[in-house]
């Protein structure tokens, strides 16, 4: 089972890798954190008789590991009640992705990936981190993807998500569960 690991957050080491390096423990993965590629906005030409035009960045070296995963965990922080920005731009890529003809078969290859979500925030992440998980379960039944399971973390300060036993210890699950799937 291929595993990509999809890091949102423009920290090094911070709250929410920490969390996620718990869910991926002693598990083969690839991580890719979006911060050290360039992605270019979207440029919203759906409806162009040209359509969309080609865009020069980074945007392939992640979307093929990404296409060719079973397992896929974006892990975010909460910035401002939702994902970060630099997640948010790759994420709306796809819309282009799924037009483009050197992709034909993009949604059908990405269907019925299994998703985790790992955030961590510090404003009752719990309970206003929710309309996030909503967001993803809207991303994921576009897609066909198999919303498997989420992580709201409690964390601001740099390693402060270690206090949040309740998060650490639900991260040993997952990664149980992904070490018995392997």
């Amino acid at each position: 089972m291929k595993i990509v690991v999809l890091y949102g957050s423009t920290r090094e080491h911070g709250n929410t890798e920490v969390l996620t390096e718990q869910v991926i423990k002693n598990l083969p993965v690839q991580r890719i954190f979006l911060k050290d590629f360039q992605i270019a906005p979207i440029v919203d030409q759906r409806h162009d008789e040209s359509g969309f035009t080609k865009v020069r960045d980074d945007y392939e070296q992640i979307v093929l590991p990404m296409m060719d995963a079973d397992v896929l965990i974006f892990a975010t922080p909460i910035y401002w009640y939702g994902m970060s920005s630099i997640m948010k731009t790759y994420i709306d890529r796809w819309s282009q992705t799924a037009r483009d003809d050197g992709y034909s078969n993009f949604k059908e290859v990405m269907s019925n990936k299994q998703v985790y979500l790992i955030a961590v925030g510090g404003d009752e992440p719990r309970i206003k981190g929710l309309p996030l998980i909503q967001q993803f379960e809207y991303i994921c039944e576009f897609m066909n993807f198999t919303f498997k399971d989420y992580i709201l973390g409690n964390a601001v300060k740099p390693s402060e998500i270690i206090q949040d036993e309740k998060s650490m210890q639900y991260a040993k699950t997952i990664n149980k569960t992904l070490l018995e799937t392997q």
